[in-house]
């Protein structure tokens, strides 16, 4: 009996994992089509209070001129690994609190959530310093024992000091060889 509420806890968070990237990988075939979710043409008005600078997206015969069109990735890409995180998070505190559930499971997703934790702060830290050493947005995504960073594209290609660069801050914050690094350049 314990061994199945293991089993189906981790078949739970191996199926939000898997879900996670169906849905990353399904985004990036539709904004290769040129389909950008998220992104909203106004009707009728020449400004949206929401956009934080002040920008405006100008109609112009029916079009609408795209601020931020790069950010949505990014913005996109945040939100459904966050999204994922707060699915699995939810389905390993259940676990942890489940009165019914033996020491073991109840250690075995603590560590999970304490995992996860370390995973949104190493990922938050390498955005964080990639995008102060001059790039304009990335997203990285830390798996256990390989890493995914996606930059902003750059007005002349990503050159390998760039690359150099940020493989150099990904591994000094995680500890992982360049052979598990890998860096994307978004279109």
């Amino acid at each position: 009996m314990k061994l199945w509420k293991r089993n189906a806890i981790a078949a739970a968070i191996v199926l939000f994992v898997c879900g996670a990237v169906y849905l990353n990988w399904s985004y990036s075939q539709d904004t290769e089509a040129g389909k950008n979710l998220g992104e909203a043409a106004l009707v009728g008005s020449q400004s949206d209070p929401l956009l934080e600078d002040g920008s405006t997206a100008e109609t112009d015969g029916g079009e609408t001129a795209s601020t931020g069109e790069g950010s949505t990735y990014f913005s996109t890409a945040r939100l459904n690994r966050q999204q994922a995180r707060d699915n699995a998070l939810s389905l390993l505190q259940e676990a942890a609190e489940d009165e019914k559930a033996d020491q073991a499971a109840v250690d075995e997703a603590n560590a999970a959530i304490q995992t996860m934790a370390d995973y949104t702060m190493t990922e938050a830290q390498i955005e964080n310093l990639i995008t102060a050493k001059g790039y304009t947005d990335c997203v990285a995504f830390l798996g256990e024992d390989s890493i995914s960073v996606v930059v902003s594209a750059m007005e002349n290609g990503m050159t390998d000091s760039d690359a150099a660069r940020i493989g150099e801050i990904v591994m000094e914050q995680t500890g992982l060889s360049a052979d598990q690094i890998k860096i994307i350049e978004a279109e």
